[in-house]
């Protein structure tokens, strides 16, 4: 058996984030203290709070490498931060909440990189996230240890969203398995999409040739075919980017297939550089979807298209 390794997130507060990790599938243990100060010695909370030892407020998680990658990891990470806002997340604002991914062996830093790298990329800026090897780690008093577990009212920068979507996220992980066939695999993501989100439709349409064509879906009836461009699905496929609609009735060109539907959102899966279907939500609510939501389900997205299209 693979020993275990460790890998050191930086994410805000650490109740929040020592809660998070420790609920992700494969991960051993989550333990919040302080990291990469310029103290020789144990800092306290108090040391920290004033802003002046260097130290970080960081989350070590201990995981088995045979369980979960340290790229999904990374990916996970980025989920739940800001990776833009310097020394700030949610509402707490210093030095002792910057972001910061600290490595062990320098080998981690060629897996974590290309996920570093694709964030930049994906939000056309620089991180505001430090990336550096690991000088030195405390872990924090005892009473911050699994804060929120024994405070369940505590304070959490996290949106509660994320840990719904992230036991969503694991779960479909471990109903697709290594399951082959594109077909299955989306008609179980919008089940269980439709099931525990409880969206007025949630479903896929596949891309075939110029349309897009009806594929497994939750929900009432809906349009059998789209056109490239056309409607929402059909631009987040022209577009290949997810489309958030806070008001259909404002989206020019939006297809009525319900007259229930009021918001929507739009999600491709691109497999081997092309878009080969889209994941299509609609909530009989206006503004339900925003930025939180189209990171988790891209990646749910991503997920589900893992399979060899033939």
């Amino acid at each position: 058996m693979a020993a275990s390794k460790s890998i050191w997130f930086a994410g805000g507060c650490f109740w929040g984030t020592e809660h998070f990790f420790k609920g992700v599938d494969g991960v051993l243990k989550a333990t919040a203290g302080y990291a990469n100060g310029h103290l020789d010695r144990q800092p306290s909370y108090e040391d920290v709070y004033t802003d002046t030892t260097g130290f970080a407020e960081t989350v070590e998680v201990a995981y088995d490498p045979a369980r979960i990658s340290l790229p999904e990891l990374t990916d996970l990470y980025f989920a739940i931060i800001d990776p833009l806002s310097l020394n700030r997340q949610g509402g707490d604002a210093g030095t002792r909440y910057r972001t910061g991914i600290y490595y062990g062996p320098e080998e981690d830093l060629s897996l974590i990189l290309p996920r570093y790298n694709a964030e930049s990329e994906r939000l056309g800026a620089p991180l505001a996230v430090e990336l550096e090897p690991l000088r030195n780690f405390y872990p924090a008093e005892e009473y911050h240890q699994q804060y929120l577990d024994k405070n369940p009212g505590g304070y959490c920068h996290i949106p509660l969203a994320a840990f719904r979507y992230l036991r969503l996220y694991q779960d479909l992980k471990a109903l697709l398995g290594d399951e082959p066939d594109l077909i299955a695999r989306m008609a179980s993501a919008a089940a269980l999409l439709g099931e525990r989100m409880k969206w007025h439709w949630t479903g896929f349409y596949r891309v075939i040739g110029e349309k897009l064509v009806l594929g497994p879906y939750c929900g009432p009836l809906a349009c059998l075919r789209i056109g490239y461009g056309k409607g929402v699905c059909g631009t987040a496929w022209k577009e290949r980017r997810t489309v958030i609609v806070p008001d259909v009735d404002r989206f020019p060109g939006h297809i009525a297939c319900s007259s229930l539907s009021r918001s929507e959102i739009v999600v491709p899966l691109i497999k081997e550089g092309d878009v080969i279907a889209v994941l299509d939500i609609d909530s009989a609510e206006t503004d339900t979807f925003g930025p939180d939501d189209a990171r988790w389900l891209q990646k749910i997205a991503n997920l589900t298209a893992q399979v060899s299209i033939p």
